[in-house]
């Protein structure tokens, strides 16, 4: 399953986003120190809505809206069966191993399942996806009611799945019905939450002199932005690598555009860092000029702060930042 999280349309300066999806993605380890041998996550439109792990023993909302949402007897049914899932998928672990030939080492199994649904046409679409150390294991097809393999040792498990003929229905119904009606529920919950915008806060960074310009916007809300660089009025896109949208533990998020230029370049000609943030009419720019550039090299006294690129922007571990936010 090469990636959990696909990227969705953009809507700059208002919501019109017509296509819905919910994924809950669970995630097994063995060998790894220090970090929960089963998490398990609930996603909607590309944000985090709940989440459970091995040590914590508790499924918790992440949104507020969510909290609101449904009632505390969701949440401990909701803990009760993801005890249950965690004590499966640990099984799953020593299976996978068994079917190749392994015993020691790291190994990750992924379930990553849910449905999409566009609610201008109505079109529908549900999945479930399964790894096994990174590599697509089994995945169920919604047309035929059957089970793929495109491994050898996942061909057990589709000749044990396919003859399920009750549980394949399950997942047709859950996929097709279930799972839709909770995404028009949690979507309805959520436009309230979504009418909330919150500006975002612009800063331009830069390490040395010959490190890319960074253009870092946090605290806003919603989800949706778009970061440009401007050269001289004209979108810029030229030596610009787009960084990750993570969510702040306030709920509010944060994103890096990277610009390579010279000093001379930037000096000389006129940059500018564009955020635009869905719902929000107004357009946050900083130019980019010695004064509004960061740095810890140079005129650090000018500001009375260094630059800290934190490492958080780059490769956040889910899991230590939802324990933090508990």
């Amino acid at each position: 399953i090469k990636s959990f999280i696909l990227s969705a349309p953009l809507d700059f300066h208002g919501f019109n986003h017509t296509s819905h999806s919910i994924r809950y993605v669970y995630t097994a380890t063995s060998g790894i120190p220090d970090f929960p041998e089963f998490v398990n996550l609930g996603i909607l439109d590309g944000m985090q809505i709940d989440y459970y792990d091995s040590n914590t023993k508790k499924v918790v909302p992440k949104q507020d809206w969510m909290a609101k949402a449904v009632g505390s007897d969701y949440w401990d049914r909701e803990t009760q069966n993801s005890i249950g899932r965690e004590k499966s998928f640990k099984a799953n672990i020593d299976t996978a191993k068994q079917r190749f030939n392994q015993t020691g080492g790291v190994h990750v199994a992924q379930m990553m399942f849910g449905c999409e649904w566009d609610d201008e046409t109505g079109v529908t679409r549900g999945f479930n996806q399964q790894g096994f150390d990174g590599e697509d294991f089994i995945s169920f097809d919604l047309k035929t009611l059957t089970w793929i393999a495109p491994k050898p040792q996942a061909v057990i498990t589709k000749n044990k799945w396919d003859n399920n003929k009750a549980g394949n229905e399950y997942w047709k119904n859950y996929l097709t019905q279930e799972c839709i009606d909770w995404v028009k529920k949690y979507v309805d919950y959520e436009k309230s939450s979504l009418m909330r915008t919150v500006p975002p806060s612009v800063s331009l960074l830069q390490k040395t002199p010959s490190s890319p310009v960074t253009c870092h916007a946090t605290g806003f809300y919603p989800r949706r932005v778009h970061v440009t660089w401007k050269k001289d009025g004209q979108d810029h896109h030229e030596d610009v690598e787009m960084g990750e949208t993570l969510q702040n533990d306030d709920g509010t998020f944060q994103t890096s555009v990277h610009l390579n230029v010279k000093p001379e370049e930037w000096k000389n000609n006129k940059y500018q860092c564009v955020v635009q943030v869905s719902g929000i009419k107004e357009d946050f720019i900083k130019d980019l000029t010695e004064d509004e550039l960061l740095s810890n090299w140079g005129k650090t006294n000018r500001a009375g702060l260094l630059v800290i690129v934190a490492a958080v922007i780059i490769g956040v571990v889910i899991w230590k930042k939802n324990r933090k936010g508990e």
